[in-house]
């Protein structure tokens, strides 16, 4: 076994880990601890995710890989037992709390402690965006997906409701095709500069909001057959109807507002897909991505590499916001200030210095940004400022290896709750991939 997942595998033997998991695969049915066949042990499934982030594997393919290796299977506790189907890991993955995820980095940051492989004297806190996974939005392709998901739903509907003086056989039509030729005759209109092609695409973008009217109109005259249904197939499509129309209505609001009547729609307002309607607009002005449509996470790390906490963040909020926090919970996590805590210039405020100073943090590495006086300028030329500028730095290092090696860059599951899972596990792989190779030198 590579010296790394040994002791990896020594890690994941801690007791403590294992009940947190247990404790929340419990809840699969009320009575799984009692009743019932065996079930797959937890600390495969433990193991089974662990490797998953590691190797940035899907689901498929760590079942196919651990299948096909003697290694991976000691290390997943599976040994010649068959290996579990990719969708029952999926389900098993599922049950698991971000809350839990928490506490589960916190347990490996207290073993990582006690090995010495941190101290916990220096913090440095830093941001980042990572992506859900949408297409790029645009207000054509939104009204778009909402046609294609209320036709689709109402074509479902059309074996249960049955026709009557409200809903007759129009009220099915499917105006998908319709909606994708105006999308993409829009598009095409947006790469020529002349005033007749913009005067056609204005035409064509009445014609696609027509067309999207149309189906919300249908999809609410089928909503109300179906609540008077009481098949579990019935109620199920009325759910989706209930969700969608909402959003699909928000997407036809803003498309008129900004194309038709020409005004601004604040960022907070937009909707950016219909699938996963959390998803933010973050400017940070960086080059080659100015914008980006995700969650802005913030990253606490210690000497050692290890990421000590993680927060998705609701909107765009201000920088300097998450310099308290971060203090707080370091103090929390090791029961004393750090000696050296660093931020870039987004962070600097003179309440932030002060704060940081107050909880016994000796040396806060906060750059004033803009002009200097001279007494700041004397203050930031002192050698442990300097110094704790460039560690400090290193924090984009860790970012990069998190996002090209344990999938932070975009976030492959759907829904709120599943992006912080995954920002969690993807903090935990990295966690354990710096503690492993720490403790195998």
């Amino acid at each position: 076994m590579d010296p790394e997942l040994a002791a990896i595998d020594r890690i994941l033997e801690d007791e403590n880990l294992y009940q947190l998991i247990k404790a929340d695969l419990a809840q699969h049915r009320p009575k799984t601890l009692q009743t019932g066949r065996n079930s797959t042990p937890v600390e495969a499934i433990i193991r089974l995710l662990a490797v998953k982030r590691l190797y940035r594997w899907s689901y498929a393919e760590t079942e196919q890989h651990v299948r096909d290796s003697f290694i991976l299977r000691w290390f997943c506790r599976i040994y010649f037992e068959p290996v579990l189907d990719h969708t029952n890991l999926n389900r098993w993955a599922l049950l698991i709390q971000p809350e839990t995820l928490h506490a589960f980095n916190a347990r490996l940051t207290t073993i990582a402690t006690s090995l010495k492989v941190t101290r916990g004297r220096k913090l440095r806190t830093d941001g980042t965006v990572v992506e859900t996974p949408i297409h790029y939005p645009t207000d054509s392709s939104l009204l778009a997906d909402g046609v294609r998901v209320l036709s689709r739903t109402l074509k479902r509907a059309k074996a249960i409701v049955s026709q009557t003086a409200e809903v007759t056989s129009a009220t099915f039509r499917d105006r998908t095709r319709s909606a994708r030729h105006q999308a993409r005759q829009i598009v095409n209109g947006a790469r020529q500069k002349s005033a007749a092609a913009k005067a056609a695409m204005q035409q064509t973008y009445r014609q696609l909001i027509s067309l999207t009217q149309a189906s919300v109109q249908q999809a609410h005259t089928v909503l109300t057959a179906l609540q008077t249904q009481t098949e579990p197939t019935a109620q199920k499509l009325a759910a989706t109807l209930t969700t969608f129309i909402p959003r699909v209505e928000q997407a036809l609001n803003q498309a008129v507002h900004r194309v038709i009547d020409g005004k601004m729609v604040p960022a907070a307002q937009k909707i950016v897909s219909l699938f996963e309607p959390h998803t933010n607009i973050i400017r940070r002005q960086k080059a080659g991505k100015e914008t980006e449509f995700g969650h802005k996470v913030w990253l606490d790390e210690v000497e050692g590499g290890l990421v000590t906490r993680w927060q998705v963040l609701a909107g765009n909020p201000d920088d300097a916001e998450q310099w308290q926090p971060a203090l707080d919970h370091h103090r929390h996590q090791f029961g004393k200030p750090p000696t050296q805590a660093s931020g870039d210039r987004a962070l600097y405020s003179p309440e932030n210095e002060a704060y940081a100073r107050c909880q016994g943090v000796k040396h806060p590495i906060l750059p004033q940004p803009g002009r200097k006086s001279e007494p700041r300028r004397r203050y930031e030329t002192q050698p442990w400022f300097k110094r704790g500028r460039r560690f400090h730095a290193g924090v984009e290092g860790r970012i990069s290896v998190l996002k090209r090696k344990h999938e932070l860059d975009r976030c492959r599951d759907h829904g709120e709750v599943n992006f912080d899972k995954w920002v969690g596990w993807g903090v935990i792989a990295g966690n354990l991939a710096v503690m492993g190779t720490a403790l195998a030198r």
